[in-house]
């Protein structure tokens, strides 16, 4: 891993594209938001809160495994939300 400001970006651009694709689809189908699409909103941002917060924590002793496992942690979050998105 590159660095801190790169893991951030990560998180950032891929939560936030699958936010976007929730949107696309709701533009394309409903035209409004459904119950299901907020609640992929909401866990979305949830997820990009919570790894945020675990990049931001400064008494990690290991900080490489402790980096390795928050990208693990977006992959798996991230892998989930868009078998979701797919699902709507």
């Amino acid at each position: 891993m590159a660095s801190v400001r790169n893991l951030k970006k990560d998180i950032n651009y891929v939560l936030g594209d699958i936010i976007e694709a929730v949107y696309i689809w709701e533009m394309t189908t409903t035209g409004k938001p459904t119950e299901t699409s907020d609640a992929l909103v909401t866990e979305a941002i949830a997820t990009f809160d919570n790894l945020v917060t675990k990049v931001n924590q400064k008494n990690v002793e290991n900080k490489k495994a402790h980096f390795k496992q928050i990208n693990k942690e977006l992959e798996e979050a991230a892998n989930q939300l868009v078998d979701k998105v797919n699902a709507l």
